[in-house]
């Protein structure tokens, strides 16, 4: 009877399949509003607390530093308690913590419930690719991670836009109040259409695994966000880099020692999950990295609102959503290894025309530009994704899809710091002859950011100020042509890598063992029972 009823229970899953990928595409979406939305009202919020450099800067990056270094760790708990659980759970946690960031009274409040919030997402984002896993079959399942690759480049796309239109309209707290109705629908919904799925057979908690993942994690992440700020060659980023990196060696030390580990490091001797990781990295070391300079370009060298400049970069959004959804038919055809190279060279081309911009470059070209650089990510992204969530058991879904989205943090979190660097070093020495006339102290702030120059330019008599925001934006625009040509080598370098190590077809599982030949087991009888339904 047990049986029947477990059949009965997994037809019914198969059957609102597409509704629940539905729900988790909600989910999903708030993860990459979030990730984006804030940035348009970081004005808004200096002007409403007075807040320090520092305080702004923390009011984005409590949030990435507590999701990285809890992902491994809520997707092991996910895996073990039950990933529609995790998912309920983050959602409500993410709800509460916006309703707290919305009416926030202080700088101080505001980081905290940033901070908050990042445990939410590192709840719901491995959740909802693990359940994805878990319902749709083999053979759909690209597919599936193609609109849920969609839906995340869509919500990253569509934030700045959502952001200005809500800040033109309503107050600053607008844009976390903003979330509440999505979480609502998601969490109503997925109490009917999300179903149950865990580890039929969870080993016990790697407490130290889960420690040591957190500290390396958070270290390492923390330590990158205040290289460009300290000097990538100071001593105080130098040792919190390499207590990151021995934090991390300690990790896989205690990994391999352990009988139970958090994360079997032997899925890495797959070479889909290694390659698929290794995409994912490098294709958002370089988007991050495009995306912060691009929205310092359009607003203060093109001179666009923040309601403008996010309306500009909605083809970021359409591409991705094209890209990715598209990516499954390239990959039956072409194979993952030669689709993910290709969208890595794609990347690499796009970030070359860059160079070409100048100050006055047209927005048909902007936007076009934008477009296809956001489809070729689409086109890593999907596939490189379901490379490594294909190379890890059904069971341990949940591990694989917190593995999947720390690469995605940590390498973003690196592209901003290091494209930011590049950024900053360049439009540094290209702004001393023209800040050379003013007093020392307004030559060092104009100099420091294309940002600062404007707001030095406006207290000087107009025919200066003009001339010093012309150099500004020049320089700028220059900063830009060459860390974009970084991007682009690292993006060829990657897309070689792929081409020469990434299968172009799902392998067997890399650990064969009891709990994954079950599953293997499961999964055939999954699909012999579909094929028998239809």
């Amino acid at each position: 009877m047990a049986g029947v009823n477990s059949a009965t229970v997994e037809s019914a899953a198969y059957r609102r399949r597409w509704w629940t990928l539905g729900i988790l595409s909600m989910s999903l979406l708030i993860i990459g509003l979030d990730n984006t939305i804030l940035n348009v009202a970081i004005p808004t919020l200096q002007q409403e607390f007075n807040a320090s450099v520092t305080s702004l800067q923390w009011m984005v990056d409590a949030y990435v530093l507590v999701f990285a270094g809890l992902l491994l760790t809520m997707g092991s708990l996910g895996d073990r308690y039950g990933r529609k659980r995790g998912l309920q759970v983050g959602l409500v946690v993410f709800g509460l913590s916006s309703l707290f960031a919305a009416y926030a009274g202080s700088s101080s409040q505001l980081i905290a419930a940033r901070a908050l919030m990042g445990i939410g997402g590192a709840l719901i984002m491995p959740s909802t690719l693990s359940i994805l896993t878990d319902v749709f079959p083999r053979e759909e399942r690209g597919k599936a991670i193609g609109i849920w690759a969609g839906v995340a480049g869509l919500g990253v796309g569509l934030g700045p836009l959502t952001g200005g239109i809500l800040l033109e309209h309503f107050w600053w707290g607008s844009v976390f109040f903003v979330n509440i109705p999505v979480i609502a629908i998601a969490l109503l919904a997925g109490l009917v259409l999300v179903p149950e799925s865990s580890d039929p057979d969870p080993a016990p908690i790697d407490f130290p695994g889960a420690i040591l993942s957190i500290a390396a994690v958070t270290t390492l992440v923390y330590f990158i966000i205040e290289a460009p700020g300290h000097g990538w060659t100071s001593a105080f980023v130098i040792s919190g880099l390499v207590a990151g990196l021995v934090l991390i060696g300690g990790f896989i030390w205690w990994e391999i020692k352990t009988d139970h580990p958090m994360l079997n490091l032997d899925y890495f001797k797959n070479p889909r999950f290694s390659a698929g990781a290794g995409a994912i990295s490098i294709g958002f070391f370089a988007l991050f990295g495009m995306v912060f300079g691009m929205t310092q370009y359009l607003q203060f060298v093109q001179g666009f609102t923040p309601l403008e400049a996010g309306l500009r970069m909605v083809p970021v959004a359409l591409g991705m959503a094209a890209g990715a959804g598209m990516s499954h038919r390239f990959v039956g055809r072409l194979g993952s290894n030669k689709v993910v190279a290709a969208g890595l060279v794609g990347l690499a081309v796009i970030f070359v025309t860059i160079s070409f911009w100048e100050p006055d470059t047209s927005y048909w070209v902007i936007g076009f530009t934008f477009f296809f650089l956001a489809f070729s990510m689409g086109n890593v992204m999907a596939p490189s994704t379901d490379s490594v969530m294909g190379a890890v058991p059904e069971a341990h879904a949940g591990i694989a899809s917190a593995m999947n989205d720390v690469t995605r943090q940590v390498a973003g979190a690196f592209g901003v710091a290091v494209i930011g660097s590049v950024i900053n070093t360049v439009f540094t020495g290209r702004m001393s002859d023209a800040a050379a006339s003013l007093p020392p102290e307004a030559a060092a702030v104009a100099s420091d950011s294309v940002g600062a120059a404007a707001r030095v330019a406006s207290m000087l008599p107009p025919e200066l100020g003009a001339g010093l925001i012309t150099a500004a934006r020049s320089a700028f625009t220059d900063a830009l042509g060459f860390a974009v040509l970084v991007a682009a080598v690292i993006g060829v370098i990657g897309a070689v890598l792929v081409g020469k190590f990434m299968p172009a077809r799902h392998l067997p599982a890399a650990v064969p063992s009891p709990t994954a030949a079950a599953d293997d087991d499961l999964s055939g009888t999954k699909q012999a029972s579909e094929s028998t339904t239809h």
